[in-house]
């Protein structure tokens, strides 16, 4: 899938060409999840400035400039909109009561074009910008407004939204996210292997504090590093029911009686085992290959391209 990743400089203690070696290292390391479009947002001198390209993490070189602390980034494996049309990669730009925003996500929305239906039109083709569409239709970013979007969309998501004030909100759906606390810092990405290679190849040694939200929790971190949150429901199908009962055995977890694993439920929906291997080996959790196992022209060709790759 994608990956989120950003720096929250809350206790301004890292100059900024040390702020500059953590993004471009953060960005390289969530190439394990996505090669196809690069992006950062920040806000700076009153705008919030977005820079991104259809290229991977390593064949770009991000700077911030002096002064600010606060960045949202994204590393992105196309699912629906070309990276080459470069509107269609992440982060997003909006705007709320004359305040604008960035927004980034990692996963699959379902509801995107019935959504669109009673949104303004958008060259925009990547389901993701239904969000941003959501939030401006609501006219606030806040926790009410932020609840609302993330129960009227319909999917796997985790999103990140950098406001005008330097507040990043979290709202944390059914995908990984984690994030390393440090003395006056903060980094967060999609998962915590690609946070553990972070601070081994800078070494930070180990966090004082690691945080994982809960699916349906809503994270407001300040620029001053404080953390208060809200909640939304998630929406649940019947395509949700591995929540419940996995396909997948959890590692180190002896399997039962009964219970099969996500290679065979996918052979049972004519994926085969190297398609899903594929995909496990590029990054992929089970459980977003499970998503994936619900639109398998989509996952065929993310496996394709992966195959052809190697």
């Amino acid at each position: 899938m994608c990956s989120l990743f950003g720096l929250i400089d809350h206790g301004k203690v890292l100059a900024t060409r040390e702020k500059n070696r953590i993004l471009n290292t953060l960005a390289r390391e969530c190439e394990c999840r996505g090669t196809d479009a690069t992006g950062i947002a920040y806000h700076f001198n009153g705008q919030m400035r977005i820079y991104k390209r259809p290229l991977p993490a390593h064949r770009m070189k991000l700077h911030i400039p002096n002064g600010v602390n606060v960045v949202m980034g994204h590393t992105r494996m196309t699912t629906q909109g070309s990276e080459k049309r470069n509107y269609n990669n992440h982060p997003f730009p909006g705007c709320c009561g004359g305040n604008a925003f960035a927004l980034a996500h990692n996963g699959v929305l379902w509801n995107d074009r019935e959504l669109q239906a009673d949104l303004p039109k958008t060259n925009i083709q990547t389901d993701s910008y239904v969000a941003v569409q959501l939030l401006e239709k609501q006219g606030a970013l806040d926790f009410s407004s932020l609840k609302a979007m993330a129960e009227t969309v319909e999917g796997s998501f985790v999103f990140t939204v950098l406001d005008a004030q330097n507040t990043v909100w979290v709202v944390k759906g059914d995908n990984p996210f984690v994030l390393y606390h440090y003395n006056g810092f903060t980094l967060y990405a999609s998962t915590e292997a690609i946070l553990r290679r972070i601070a081994k190849r800078l070494r930070f040694g180990l966090p004082n504090g690691i945080s994982e939200p809960e699916e349906g929790e809503i994270l407001k971190i300040d620029r001053t590093g404080r953390i208060t949150t809200g909640s939304f429901i998630p929406y649940h199908t019947c395509q949700h029911w591995w929540r419940y009962r996995p396909y997948y055995d959890p590692i180190g977890v002896e399997r039962t009686t009964g219970t099969c694993d996500l290679t065979d439920a996918a052979k049972s929906m004519g994926i085969s085992s190297d398609e899903v291997q594929v995909l496990l080996d590029y990054g992929c959790s089970p459980q977003e290959v499970e998503e994936l196992l619900y639109d398998p022209a989509l996952l065929h060709g993310l496996a394709g391209e992966l195959l052809y790759a190697y």
